[in-house]
């Protein structure tokens, strides 16, 4: 059953094809049709005469026999309307209502008159809504019209009985149709809506995933590279004075070196587990936190600056996501204090928790005798933007500026938790 059902849609989607491309083939199919089962007969009875002798004689005496000419004239007039029962179906049923009233108002009776229902049937389909209420008064006035001139073989009754249901099922037909195919058209453009949202979902997804990529590279390679920079030029100077811190420095520089390229791995072992699926597990560590930026302050020590950092509040209870925040700004920050006040300053840094408020605040006092300068006015950088970006992502705001001879960074949180189960 599965695959004629397949064939009988596949069949029914290529005419729909067809139909698009030549519509007059198909509304000229439909008139051919009915020119030979309902124009043709009449025309061969009466050319022959057999339909006076296989009708009734009560028939004969009812309806007016019609000749040759005058029955091919109303046929015409039927049945050729019909081709533009498409694209103009309220002209085309009107033409073929006068002509059937004219027709039945002289007592003719034609199997042509059959295209008085496709008409209606199409204006139902194809034609506009409002146009039904007059459709259904002119086929209820010549419905009663023939019930009145088949009142002598019939009832008036019966007659309207049967034409009245032949009206009612093609206008149900046409109702049906419509009905369905336009459920079918918002299936199909609910389907292609559905589809432009999800193409737009997912590069909004991506274009996220990229920049939390580059805000994580940016910070990993942006903060070791200024400290491995900072401790190559000292150790070049030192190597002519003491050579021991210039070895000294060589060490520290490949000791971050490596830790910058451990972090990088660990970010791109993720990356590549996400897109090309499982393989070799990364090797992982937890995201660095509260407890890590001691380390990183030792980090920019040994690059000659001096940091004092301090804490207050109850920190200890922040999650990972806040702790990853706090770890990321201020590791740019004292990057950023690094490139540009170089290692001859003094850092304070403090991080604050006070009811629903977390403050990070990084002080420098910046490069002696010289004033420091962050860039061009009104021109933020990478750092600045992903520092933003991190703070907005938990309702918080970052300013920065100069102050003093120095420059000051400060990120306020805001640590109320989001209700995100209750409706």
């Amino acid at each position: 059953m599965g695959p004629l059902v397949a064939r009988f849609s596949r069949a029914g989607q290529r005419l729909r094809k067809a139909d698009r491309a030549h519509p007059w083939v198909l509304d000229t199919a439909v008139v051919v049709l009915v020119v030979l089962l309902f124009c043709l007969p009449d025309v061969l009875h009466a050319r022959g005469g057999g339909r006076d002798g296989d009708e009734p004689r009560h028939f004969r005496l009812v309806f007016t026999q019609l000749p040759v000419a005058g029955m091919l004239a109303f046929q015409a007039g039927l049945v050729l309307p019909l081709l533009w029962r498409r694209r103009r179906p309220a002209v085309a049923f009107g033409a073929v209502a006068a002509v059937y009233v004219l027709q039945w108002s002289l007592g003719a009776a034609l199997r042509a008159d059959v295209a008085l229902f496709i008409a209606l049937y199409s204006l139902v389909l194809h034609g506009r809504l409002r146009q039904l209420p007059w459709a259904c008064v002119v086929m209820l006035g010549a419905m009663a019209l023939v019930a009145v001139r088949a009142s002598v073989a019939v009832t008036i009754g019966d007659a309207l009985f049967f034409l009245l249901s032949a009206a009612t099922a093609a206008l149900a037909l046409g109702l049906v149709v419509r009905i369905r195919r336009a459920q079918l058209a918002g299936l199909r453009d609910r389907a292609a809506r559905l589809e432009i949202e999800r193409d737009q979902r997912s590069r909004l997804a991506t274009a996220a995933e990229r920049a939390r990529v580059a805000r994580e590279m940016h910070d990993i390679v942006g903060h070791n590279l200024a400290v491995i920079i900072t401790l190559a030029d000292a150790g070049a100077y030192a190597t002519a004075v003491t050579p021991e811190r210039g070895r000294e420095a060589l060490h520290l520089i490949g000791d971050t070196g490596r830790q910058a390229l451990g972090e990088l791995r660990r970010v791109l072992g993720v990356l590549r587990e996400a897109s090309d699926g499982p393989r070799d597990e990364p090797e992982l560590s937890p995201q660095p936190g509260l407890t890590d930026i001691g380390t990183l302050c030792e980090g920019v020590r040994t690059a000659g600056m001096e940091v004092a950092y301090r804490t207050a509040g109850d920190v200890d209870s922040l999650d990972s996501g806040v702790q990853l925040t706090i770890y990321r700004i201020v590791q740019e920050a004292l990057t950023n204090t690094l490139k540009h006040a170089g290692a001859d300053t003094r850092v304070t840094l403090t991080i604050v928790v006070k009811e629903t408020r977390l403050t990070v605040t990084v002080q420098d006092t910046g490069p002696a005798g010289t004033s420091r300068r962050d860039g061009p006015a009104n021109e933020e950088g990478h750092g600045l933007m992903g520092m933003r970006e991190r703070a907005a992502l938990y309702g918080g705001s970052l300013s920065a500026g100069p102050a003093g001879g120095g420059w000051t960074i400060e990120a306020v949180l805001d640590l109320t938790p989001q209700d995100g189960g209750a409706r």
